[in-house]
């Protein structure tokens, strides 16, 4: 039988194909990496940690789908786990289940699509890259449409880990071993210069990037200005590394926990109050006005998920003074106020606060940055780190609150 060149060629690159492939499949230079993810080795099946039914998460295996022209395939190395993911474990609130959880994560590109040349902020990417992912927009709401600098609002906006399961692509959370972003609006960066545990603490960092950028609307924010933080869970902590790296170092902080109040003053905190100690609201307004130099605070950040606690919040405030609400992401119920005293007569500026906006995490980069610089040491933050088999003891310990950041990280 006679062969021509080019049958030659094909049958050599298949046995090579075949030989190099046990165990594994190829993502070949073939016009689907533009040259990226040239023989890019990438495993037949990934591993996801999904939550099946309420407290209940199980390692599942699924094929990692062919890459698409605008795909990017990333081995995860970490990801945080966020009181949205605990609420979700405990009582599946967002009705998502089945899901792989898990939005706070980071890895490392191992393959990408023949179309994707730069991240959303236009810099140049490549196999190798550690990356983020940020919020997925629908471009077509009247958010979307509108008002493109607040898709933190879009009507339909998405995130990954937060999407339920789909056989199709069933790698959309960060607690798994490998993520695909696919899809339209999907957002992601490139983050070289941040070290694992700053990556991790990356997503939740943007959320108190855009509370800051929501209460300097305001016109409160400055060098003199005094801040109450209430709720020292994860979020109200990094609020406190937020507000010094922006100048901001006159901070009182209020919680029940005695660890994380020492964290605060770790932080550089200047004033901590124990509410287990402190057991009335008229004691609290007492050693906050002592703490103001015998007037109330200029400003607040309500970090809590607890209504009673919300409804105190006001209290702490001074005439004029402003305050964000950035605590309930979920709904926890209501609380009842008198808006005569509490707004209308001290003339409140009051904000909330929802997510971030894709544009926020250039900020959000710049900050963890400066925080370095300043010797801020969010990192110590993480106290916990769990490998993806021990999910559901990560979420017991999230639970216990004996930790401050639990992580899951890649073994």
């Amino acid at each position: 039988m006679a062969f021509n060149p080019s049958d030659i060629e094909s049958i050599v690159r298949k046995i090579v194909s075949e030989m190099n492939g046990a165990g594994e499949h190829k993502h070949e230079c073939c016009g689907k990496c533009g040259g990226h993810g040239a023989n890019a080795a990438i495993p037949k099946t990934a591993k996801v940690a999904m939550l099946t039914k309420t407290k209940t998460i199980e390692i599942k295996e699924f094929p990692i789908p062919e890459l698409q022209d605008d795909d990017i395939l990333v081995k995860v190395e970490g990801a945080g786990i966020c009181g949205t993911d605990v609420h979700e474990w405990r009582a599946d609130p967002f009705g998502l289940m089945p899901v792989v959880l898990g939005h706070e994560g980071t890895g490392e590109i191992i393959a990408l699509g023949k179309n994707i040349k730069t991240d959303t902020s236009g810099k140049p990417i490549k196999v190798g890259d550690k990356v983020v992912t940020s919020v997925i927009s629908c471009g077509e709401c009247n958010i979307c449409r509108n008002h493109p600098a607040n898709t933190n609002l879009c009507d339909k906006q998405g995130v990954f880990g937060l999407i339920p399961h789909n056989d199709e692509q069933p790698l959309l959370g960060w607690f798994a071993t490998h993520l695909l972003i696919r899809g339209k609006g999907a957002t992601y960066f490139v983050v070289n210069d941040l070290d694992l545990y700053e990556r991790m603490i990356l997503e939740l960092a943007c959320v108190c990037v855009h509370a800051l950028k929501r209460a300097n609307g305001t016109g409160l924010m400055n060098f003199n200005t005094k801040v109450v933080i209430q709720g020292l869970g994860p979020v109200g902590l990094v609020m406190a590394c937020v507000l010094r790296a922006a100048g901001i170092n006159h901070i009182i902080a209020i919680d029940g926990t005695q660890t994380r109040l020492d964290m605060a003053k770790k932080l550089g905190v200047k004033t901590v109050i124990n509410f287990k100690e402190a057991k009335t609201l008229e004691e609290r307004v007492a050693l906050v006005t002592e703490a103001c130099g015998g007037n109330l605070a200029d400003f607040a950040f309500q970090c809590t998920g607890v209504p009673a606690a919300a409804a105190d919040i006001y209290s702490y405030i001074r005439r004029g003074g402003g305050m964000c609400e950035m605590g309930f992401f979920v709904n926890n119920g209501e609380y009842q106020i008198n808006p005569h005293f509490t707004m209308c007569n001290k003339e409140i500026n009051l904000v909330g606060s929802w997510d971030y906006s894709a544009d926020d995490y250039p900020t959000t980069m710049a900050f963890l940055r400066q925080a370095r610089e300043m010797n801020i040491p969010i990192k110590e933050l993480i106290t916990h780190t769990y490998p993806l088999e021990k999910m559901n003891e990560a979420m017991e310990m999230n639970v216990s609150q004996q930790g401050i950041k639990i992580c899951y990280v890649a073994e």
